[in-house]
C-alpha cells in the first residue's frame, strides 16, 4: 500500500479517466493496466438521471443503490493487477448508498486475502433533511419554481468537493468511494493529496479541476463524438481512454494508451474543455470557481496535448444541491412513412392519434395530457426555419406524451398503434415490445450553505469527521478581453462553419451548451462576426421556450461557448425531445455558413 506522498518538486502523477457514466463499457481498466505506471484511476459514474434510478433502487431493497458493476466488473476481476501496481482508484460509484458500496468492496478484497483500504465520504445525502430545506423556502436556482412535493422526492444530494477524497488518501486509502461529488472532484483530489495543495492555492485548485473535466467523461477528450470523426473511424472500436499526466502547478499532459485507437489533439480535447461547463470566466465547483477563459492546448507530441493556463477567481460558500423528484408519466413510440410527401402522411398520422386519445380521455372525463410532442425527423426537427429539406420521401415520426396518472399514457400508447390500419400509407415500424409508461424525474437544484453539511471519512476502523480547510471568501473579477473583429471586407468567400472549428454540445438541466473552438486564430473574428446571440438563438428557435442566450469568449483557446436556456423541454428525463441533452446541436451549428477572406483559408 502506497503511503502518502510528501510535496516533491517538479514531480508528476499519472490519472487515468475509465468512466464517463453509468453503463459505460469496461475498455478502459484493460488498457490502464497494460499501460502501467499509473498512479490513480478515477471513475465517474453519477448524473442527475442515474441518482434516481439508485434511489428507486435503494427504496427497494435498502443493500442497493450504488453502482454495483463498479465492485463486480471492475475492482473484483483486477484486484491482484490493481494490489500489485499499488494504483489507487477513485469513484463515486457510492451513488445514495456509498455506506454498501464500501461493505461490498470490502468482502470482495477479503475474500481475494488482500490487504487494500477502503475509505467511503459520506454526508452528501440530504433525503432525511428535506423538511428543513422545505422551511428554507428555497426556489429552484435556474427556474424560480416552488420546492416539490415532498413524497415525490426520491433523491437529494449535495455536490461535494475534492478536500475529503484528499483526506481519504491521506488516511491511507488504496480506494476511495463517494456518493455525489462534482464529476472532477475524484481526479482534484488525487492531485490535493499527491502535490499538498491548500485550499488557498487558486490557481492550482483550477487547474486540477480543469484536469478532471478534461478526462471525466472518457474517450470523448480521445476522439470520441469528435468533429473530425472520419479521422477516427476506423479505430473507435478500440479507442483508447484519457491519461492526465500532471504537473505541481497544476498543469498538464493529455495522452492514451499505446497501440489504441482514437486521436488526441487540440480539436479533441478543446470540445471537451467547452463540454457543458456554461460560462467559462465562472465555473463554479465547490472548491473553486474557475476561469477557463486563457486556458491554452498545445499539440507538444503525436496524440498528446499540454494544457495550461486555468486560473481559480475564489471559492463559494455553499453547494449546489440537486433533488429528483416524480411528475407524473411520460412514453412515446417511433415509426417511419415512406413515400410520396411522407412528411405530410406522417403528420396526419400523428393527429389522428392524438385526436383519438384525447376523445377518450374526455369521454371518461379525465385531464388532458400535460404535453404532447411531435417530431418529424426528416422533415424540419432539428433544422427548424433553416432546413434545406424539401419533399424527402423517408421520414421517422416520434410521438410522445406526458400525463399524472400512467393509465392515460397507455392509453395514449395504444392509439399509437390501434390506429395503425386506418392510417395514410406508407407507415412501417419495428416490430417486438411496445413502449410503456415510465416516470418523469425532474431535477430541482438549490443552494445549501457548506456549514450545513456533516462529511465523514468511514473505513475498517470506525469513522471520522472531516473538517473543511479555511477558504478564501474574496471573488476576483474576471478580465476577457474583447473579441478580435475582422479587418477586411474583399476576398470573401462562404464556407461552412465546419470548415473553420470545432464543435461541441450537451446539457445542464434545461439548459443547452454549445462550444465551437476555432482550427486558427484568425479565424475566430470571422466566426464571431457570424455567431451572435441573436443568430443562434434564431437558429434554434424552435426549440427554446422564452428564449434567452449567452455568448461567452475564451481568448486562450480561442472559443465562443453558447449558453441556451429554456432550450430543452425540461431536459433528462422530464423532456419529451429527441435530443433531450443537446448531443447534436453543434452539428446543426456547424454548417452555418460564415464569409472569410480567401487568402486565410489558402494560408
Amino acid at each position: 500500500m502506497r503511503e502518502a506522498s510528501a510535496k516533491v518538486a517538479n514531480k508528476t502523477i499519472k490519472i487515468g479517466g475509465a468512466t464517463g457514466f453509468w453503463g459505460e463499457t469496461d475498455m478502459a481498466m484493460a488498457q490502464f493496466l497494460r499501460e502501467g505506471n499509473l498512479d490513480y484511476i478515477v471513475f465517474d459514474y453519477l448524473a442527475e438521471i442515474t441518482m434516481s434510478i439508485m434511489a428507486r433502487a435503494r427504496a427497494s431493497d435498502p443493500t442497493l443503490g450504488y453502482a454495483s458493476d463498479f465492485v463486480s466488473a471492475i475492482v473484483k476481476p483486477n484486484l491482484g493487477r490493481i494490489a500489485d501496481a499499488g494504483i489507487k482508484l477513485i469513484s463515486n460509484a457510492g451513488g445514495v448508498n456509498p455506506h454498501a458500496c464500501g461493505e461490498a468492496l470490502r468482502k470482495v478484497i477479503g475474500d481475494a486475502g488482500l490487504d487494500l483500504k477502503v475509505v467511503v465520504v459520506t454526508g452528501d445525502d440530504l433525503i432525511t433533511d428535506l423538511d428543513r430545506l422545505a422551511a428554507s423556502n428555497a426556489s429552484e436556482m435556474f427556474t424560480g419554481e416552488t420546492f416539490p412535493p415532498r413524497e415525490k422526492i426520491a433523491s437529494a444530494n449535495a455536490y461535494i468537493g475534492a478536500f475529503p477524497i484528499a483526506a481519504a488518501l491521506n488516511a491511507g486509502a488504496d480506494i476511495v468511494v463517494t456518493g455525489r461529488c462534482v464529476d472532477s472532484a475524484v481526479t482534484l483530489g488525487a492531485c490535493i493529496h499527491e502535490f499538498g495543495w491548500s485550499a488557498d492555492e487558486l490557481d492550482k485548485l483550477a487547474a486540477g479541476s480543469a484536469v478532471g473535466h478534461l478526462i471525466e467523461c472518457g474517450p470523448q477528450a480521445t476522439g470520441g463524438n469528435f468533429t473530425d470523426w472520419e479521422q477516427v473511424a476506423d479505430s473507435l472500436h478500440e479507442v483508447g481512454y484519457p491519461i492526465a499526466e500532471v504537473y505541481e502547478d497544476g498543469h498538464c499532459d493529455i495522452y492514451k494508451p499505446e497501440k489504441t485507437g482514437g486521436i488526441v489533439n487540440r480539436g479533441s480535447v478543446a470540445e471537451q474543455l467547452l463540454y457543458e461547463i456554461g460560462d467559462p470566466a465562472a465555473y463554479i465547483l465547490p472548491d473553486v470557481i474557475c476561469d477557463f477563459t486563457q486556458i491554452q492546448l498545445e499539440q507538444v507530441g503525436p496524440d498528446r496535448v499540454q494544457m495550461t493556463g486555468a486560473r481559480g477567481r475564489g471559492v463559494p460558500s455553499t453547494y449546489k444541491t440537486s433533488m429528483t423528484w416524480a411528475d407524473g408519466f411520460r412514453a412515446g413510440s417511433t415509426f417511419w412513412y415512406v413515400g410520396r410527401r411522407a412528411a405530410d402522411k406522417a403528420r396526419i398520422f400523428a393527429d389522428e392519434a392524438v385526436a383519438r386519445a384525447r376523445r377518450k380521455l374526455t369521454a371518461m372525463g379525465a385531464d388532458d395530457f400535460d404535453e404532447i410532442a411531435i417530431d418529424i425527423v426528416g422533415e424540419e426537427h432539428f433544422w427548424g426555419a433553416h432546413s434545406a429539406v424539401s419533399d424527402t420521401r423517408e421520414v421517422a415520426l416520434k410521438v410522445a406524451c406526458k400525463h399524472q396518472d400512467a393509465r392515460a399514457v397507455g392509453l395514449f400508447l395504444r392509439e399509437m398503434t390501434g390506429c395503425a390500419l386506418g392510417a395514410p400509407a406508407g407507415m412501417a415500424f419495428f416490430a417486438g415490445a411496445r413502449a410503456k409508461p415510465s416516470p418523469v424525474i425532474r431535477l430541482f437544484s438549490l443552494l445549501v450553505d457548506k456549514s450545513s453539511l456533516s462529511l465523514k471519512l468511514v473505513s475498517d476502523n470506525g469513522e471520522s469527521d472531516f473538517t473543511p480547510p479555511a477558504t478564501r471568501t474574496d471573488v476576483l473579477a474576471a478580465n476577457v478581453d474583447p473579441i478580435p473583429q475582422p479587418t477586411s471586407t474583399t476576398d470573401l468567400i462562404d464556407v461552412p462553419l465546419e470548415t473553420l472549428a470545432w464543435g461541441r454540445s450537451g446539457d445542464k438541466g434545461d439548459k443547452a451548451n454549445i462550444g465551437i473552438i476555432a482550427r486558427k486564430a484568425e479565424y475566430l473574428p470571422w466566426i464571431a462576426q457570424a455567431l451572435t446571440a441573436d443568430y443562434v438563438r434564431d437558429r434554434f428557435a424552435h426549440f427554446m421556450t422564452e428564449p434567452a442566450i449567452d455568448r461567452f469568449y475564451m481568448p486562450g483557446l480561442p472559443a465562443l461557448n453558447f449558453l441556451l436556456h429554456n432550450a430543452l423541454g425540461g431536459g433528462g428525463i422530464a423532456s419529451l425531445r429527441n435530443d433531450p441533452q443537446a448531443k447534436a446541436y453543434a452539428q446543426v451549428l456547424l454548417d452555418t455558413p460564415i464569409s472569410i477572406p480567401h487568402h486565410l483559408l489558402e494560408a
